[in-house]
């Protein structure tokens, strides 16, 4: 039955409001740099990439809202970080149509398995070591190129490392925050750098046509679905579990087709994928967020409602964020990575898995980490190929012999 105004007003709570706003800074701070980023590594204009973030925060603001709206529980939506760490080294290879062709690829394909009421076999087929391999090499590169820094720009990268590293002893979920107001002050403040000007106006999404090819699909649609699926909707899933918000309350089918039906009908925009969220959900669906699980819906509610008001001024981060040095976006978008990689590194590499298992997940991990380039396909395609043969035939042929 429907919310009543009453209802909303008895569950509103001042720790649910002040979750919302740490996910949503949290969820801003360095993600927000990866972003800008692959649009900077496929060289789109400000105007493409002010409708890329557009469409990424209207649509996961939308889902969110509408999605804790309906389940009663905090469904914290957010755009594929992993997919953006993708398209970093996969935007420059194709024109930008064929890119938003791989897009929709992407999110038909999510939608599809969502669909079926596969979501979870599928996920099984998929040997976790591979996928975890797959998400860490993807993103090694990544942060490999982030210290190098420290032999460029040394001040600025060791006090922004030594400001995460503080951050993270101390108030783990304020770290990235932490890193960007800081580079920000030593950049504006001791480097004397200008504070970018931006005046404030609503973003205007920019229509992309697609154009399919085989490149766009194998390139970009099908590693991106494989990213977002694994190192997102399935984390994101198990984040409400792990809460207590069983299957009966947030089912996964509807909650994977509406993020990925959302990201289809925008991604001509530039949406390249939303979906459930993970470290920023665990600060709403926690008993920090509300003592009650019940009531911390209302987190859900508001960090729907702030993504929508930002993305609406999606033009004015992107120009503020443009006019950042490119040394301190590296930086602080590397940073936030770091837990990504390690959790990717210690899933496909842990001691609980066989040895040959281990070795199937250390060659997706070294051929996605090379950047390696065959028959105009790019290493995320080689290490699924790589990857599973190897384990097919490492794991499946031994059983036989």
């Amino acid at each position: 039955m429907p919310i009543t105004l009453k209802k909303l007003r008895q569950d509103q709570s001042a720790t649910a409001f002040t979750a919302a706003i740490v996910a949503i800074l949290a969820g801003y701070g360095g993600p927000l740099a990866i972003v800008i980023q692959a649009a900077q590594a496929g060289q789109l204009s400000n105007e493409l990439t002010t409708s890329m973030l557009w469409a990424l925060c209207v649509t996961f603001g939308l889902a969110g809202f509408v999605l804790s709206y309906k389940t009663r529980a905090p469904i914290i939506t957010a755009w594929s970080t992993p997919g953006a760490a993708f398209l970093i080294s996969a935007l420059p290879g194709l024109p930008y149509n064929q890119a938003i062709a791989g897009f929709i690829v992407a999110s038909l394909v999510i939608f599809l398995i969502a669909m079926s009421g596969a979501f979870d076999a599928v996920m099984n087929k998929i040997p976790k070591t591979i996928a975890a391999a797959l998400l860490a090499g993807i993103l090694f590169r990544f942060g490999i190129n982030t210290f190098t820094e420290l032999g460029i720009d040394t001040p600025l990268m060791l006090t922004m490392l030594t400001t995460y590293l503080i951050g993270k002893r101390f108030f783990t979920r304020y770290a990235v925050l932490a890193v960007l107001i800081v580079g920000c002050v030593y950049v504006f403040g001791v480097e004397g750098n200008a504070v970018p000007h931006v005046p404030l106006h609503l973003a205007v999404p920019v229509f992309t046509m697609p154009e399919f090819s085989i490149a766009a699909i194998l390139n970009i649609g099908l590693p991106l679905a494989l990213v977002t699926l694994t190192g997102q909707q399935m984390t994101g899933i198990a984040v409400l579990r792990a809460s207590g918000y069983d299957a009966q309350q947030t089912p996964a089918k509807p909650l994977v087709a509406f993020t990925s039906f959302l990201s289809l009908i925008t991604a001509p925009f530039g949406n390249f994928g939303i979906n459930l969220a993970a470290i920023t959900a665990a600060i709403c669906t926690e008993k920090e967020s509300h003592a009650d699980p019940a009531r911390r819906y209302i987190a859900g509610l508001w960090c729907g409602l702030f993504s929508l008001i930002l993305g609406s001024f999606a033009g004015v981060l992107v120009l503020f964020f443009l006019g950042l040095p490119k040394a301190l976006i590296t930086i602080l978008a590397g940073l936030a990575l770091l837990g990504a990689i390690m959790n990717g590194l210690t899933n496909a590499m842990n001691t609980q898995h066989s040895a040959p298992e281990r070795e199937a997940a250390l060659i997706t991990f070294m051929t996605c980490a090379s950047g390696v380039t065959l028959l105009n396909l790019g290493s995320a395609f080689w290490g699924i190929i790589l990857g599973c043969a190897a384990y097919m035939i490492l794991t499946q042929f031994k059983k036989k012999l």
